[in-house]
């Protein structure tokens, strides 16, 4: 296994509340982290038909017999009659972390824990493997071709020999065929499917709902409604734009971003990893890796990703990311490229005008790890996570 940096926030919760709730995109690996951490405690998962008939037939019966050790409850959104009979159990416990709760439906969790379980429970949600964690467990590429070819998926590097294109079509697969085919508004699968793999094609760009529409052939409620779907499975992620104008008109539309460039990659129909190196959009997959990998920063502290903005004015001014705090912002800018050049750091060099600051990151693809350039911060994609940028 490799070590999962949320694995301390996870202790310190189960610590404090009665029961934790681990969400995250399928084999994202939380069923491996929670047993590992919780592996004194039952395990049950309910995918398991059986199981699941229990806990729906008789909740109380199936509930009763882990009053007292606690359990880890797998994928319980399965199963959501449950939740008013575990409030129940979790009022007369002065147990923490006595149930262990993991799912990959965001919105269906929310909802019901929202309804029974509220301040009774702590959320904690867990990602795919970050650059830091594929970097200390040294099972990093080294080209970042094939890290944005392969993903960050855990069942990718359990298994070398297993070819991204493979996993990740058969999990597209699944995920459009299962998850989806439960959202009763999603009638169609193949125009969903359609429209996925349009989206694939906007990552790293503003979203612009009609022109999404007009493509896929629906209407802008359902468009809304889908990338609603997407983002509560963690598949994509949206990037609003930061609002602070300095006298600029500057855009409202947010930015649209795919947790992972393996998926991407699949959607785009690529085959293998040197059809990256000349590809129009390499630049939009590099960028989504570096965006997706400081939202897993947060996420694997417990933290919302919501201080992560984007920037760009009515004059196409733009900053890739504004990390925003009480005192001051931290623009960052994200470079394909493989040779530095002062052009590269042209917009930040405006924001820093415009701003009046004096610090600034430019994330880019080259070799040299670290420099500094009027301010800026050169940094290489493998090393920018050590310098912990999310506290600027």
């Amino acid at each position: 296994m490799i070590p999962r940096q949320a694995e301390n926030k996870l202790l310190q919760l189960s610590h404090s509340f009665k029961s934790v709730a681990v969400t995250g995109p399928r084999q994202s690996g939380k069923t491996t982290l929670v047993r590992k951490v919780f592996e004194k405690k039952p395990y049950v998962s309910l995918e398991n038909p059986d199981t699941r008939l229990l806990a729906l037939d008789d909740p109380r019966a199936f509930l009763d017999q882990y009053t007292k050790s606690g359990a880890v409850l797998d994928e319980i959104q399965r199963a959501p009659q449950i939740f008013s009979y575990l409030q129940e159990i979790l009022d007369n416990s002065k147990e923490h972390g006595l149930f262990i709760l993991t799912g990959s439906d965001n919105f269906l969790l929310h909802q019901n824990i929202s309804q029974s379980l509220a301040g009774r429970i702590a959320f904690l949600n867990l990602l795919p493997l970050s650059i830091s964690e594929l970097k200390e467990s040294g099972k990093l590429p080294e080209e970042d071709d094939d890290l944005m070819f392969r993903g960050f998926y855990p069942a990718l590097y359990d298994n070398l020999k297993l070819l991204p294109q493979d996993w990740t079509n058969n999990y597209l697969r699944t995920y459009i065929e299962r998850d989806v085919r439960q959202i009763q508004n999603v009638s169609d699968l193949l125009v969903f499917e359609r429209f996925i793999r349009i989206l694939a094609g906007r990552t790293g760009q503003e979203l612009n709902y009609s022109a999404i529409a007009n493509e896929v052939g629906v209407d802008t409620k359902t468009i809304q409604s889908w990338i609603s779907i997407l983002a509560n499975s963690f598949i994509v992620f949206l990037l609003a734009p930061f609002y602070k104008n300095f006298n600029k008109t500057v855009v409202k539309r947010p930015k649209l971003y795919f947790y992972d460039t393996a998926l991407v990659c699949s959607l785009l129909g690529l085959s293998n990893k040197d059809m990256l190196y000349s590809y129009p959009l390499r630049g939009a997959i590099f960028e989504t890796m570096v965006v997706s990998e400081l939202h897993k920063q947060s996420f694997n502290k417990g933290l919302k990703p919501d201080r992560i903005f984007f920037w760009r004015d009515k004059n196409k001014n733009e900053v890739d990311l504004i990390l925003d705090s009480i005192t001051t912002q931290l623009p960052v800018e994200i470079k394909s490229g493989r040779t530095y050049h002062p052009e590269m750091a042209k917009s930040l060099n405006y924001f820093h005008t415009l701003a009046q600051i004096d610090k600034s990151y430019l994330i880019y693809g080259g070799e040299i790890e670290s420099r500094k350039e009027e301010g800026v911060s050169v940094l290489n994609w493998r090393n920018f996570v050590q310098e912990n940028i999310m506290e600027p």
